[in-house]
């Protein structure tokens, strides 16, 4: 009796976990009246750090020029060479919107091992409004994007809000599984932290802060020595006593068409990132893995029959909720057309979660870095 039922105890946090993850998803997403940001409506600087070219780079700088935004909106580019090919794209948003307040800063100064803090530390000074808000070069927002992050300040007590971040359009499969992650892993994860115990850390793609919240930590140059800068900005102004605030307003990371070595190179980084970051939540994390718990489940069953029957049962409800998920929440219409994908991508999720442990090496836009305890970051010249 205990050998038959095995498979199945061992399946049970991976099979709990994305049914968890559901239950906070349509705790955050269900309908309620949102106040918008009233009158008058806060000033907003846009920082931009940018380096190179990414996929569709003129629509998603001019994204931010087509804001449904009353309030003054300050858009800054940030970027370290004066040859760096971006700048005349930048150019040509200044000439095709003559109205916006959009200028750039270039500044060869570095502050630590993180370029991208060092631009956003060397363009700050040139910001003029309270609510700064720091945006990667590959995202693409809608018009309500300012609207609903500034209406999150309502609250005196927010000193930040961030977004969620996905994906709609792939180029093959290499790019697919790393876009799947976002709707299977990434804000199943964010939800259920959210839920569990509050957000003490903001995403990437989009962190908007105020002036005073940045002040308290020390401003940008204290994430300087991070990888993580994102994940440290957040969890720095957490510590300040500021609340976090999610906002349901999407943002879009567009993506290029990449080989697999890069998208996997990538997905290693960010485990060593957020191994570093929150070692023990992040060990904690593998029980809740799904590709270990189907191949123990396998491998413990008293016969193929019941192992079957275990895995069938977990992946059947895993798909059930990535799709609930892609099509209802996340609304980037990837499952059920790349539901296949989903295995091979847990599988993806295992092995880095597992080689994270194994090394403290990176690599990031052409440079490798050894990552510290705490997160910090150490070039390897």
């Amino acid at each position: 009796m205990i050998r038959s039922l095995l498979p199945f105890i061992v399946i049970l946090p991976a099979l709990i976990y994305p049914l968890i993850s559901l239950r906070c998803a349509a705790n955050y997403f269900r309908p309620r009246r949102r106040p918008i940001s009233p009158p008058p409506f806060p000033g907003v600087s846009i920082l931009k750090p940018v380096k190179g070219m990414d996929a569709e780079s003129y629509a998603n700088f001019s994204s931010f020029c087509s804001q449904e935004y009353p309030g003054e909106l300050q858009l800054l580019f940030a970027a370290a060479s004066p040859d760096d090919p971006a700048i005349p794209v930048i150019e040509r948003l200044m000439k095709d919107f003559p109205g916006h307040d959009i200028s750039l800063c270039i500044n060869p100064a570095l502050h630590g091992p993180n370029h991208k803090v060092a631009n956003l530390i060397n363009a700050f000074p040139q910001t003029r409004h309270d609510i700064i808000i720091v945006c990667d070069s590959d995202v693409r927002v809608p018009p309500e994007y300012l609207q609903s992050v500034t209406a999150g300040f309502a609250d005196p007590q927010v000193g930040l809000v961030t977004s969620l971040y996905r994906t709609s359009r792939v180029h093959g499969v290499a790019t697919a599984l790393e876009a799947t992650g976002f709707t299977a892993e990434m804000i199943p994860n964010v939800l259920v932290a959210r839920q569990l115990e509050g957000l003490t850390f903001a995403l990437g793609a989009s962190m908007a802060v105020r002036r005073d919240a940045l002040a308290a930590i020390g401003g940008f140059g204290v994430l300087a020595d991070y990888l993580a800068d994102d994940y440290q900005l957040g969890n720095k102004v957490h510590g300040a006593g500021w609340r976090i605030a999610l906002d349901p307003c999407f943002v879009e990371s567009v993506i290029k068409p990449e080989k697999l070595a890069a998208v996997l190179s990538r997905q290693l980084r960010w485990a060593r990132t957020m191994r570093v970051s929150r070692p023990g939540g992040y060990l904690a994390s593998g029980i809740t893995l799904p590709f270990p718990a189907a191949l123990l489940a396998a491998l413990l069953a008293p016969s193929p029959a019941t192992g079957l029957t275990a895995v069938a049962l977990l992946y059947g409800v895993r798909l059930i909720v990535c799709t609930l998920f892609s099509r209802r929440f996340v609304r980037d219409g990837l499952f059920p057309r790349w539901l296949w994908l989903l295995p091979l991508r847990d599988m993806l999720s295992f092995f880095t979660w597992a080689l994270s442990f194994l090394g403290n090496h990176v690599e990031w836009r052409g440079s490798r870095f050894v990552l510290k305890p705490g997160g910090r970051l150490e070039e390897l010249l």
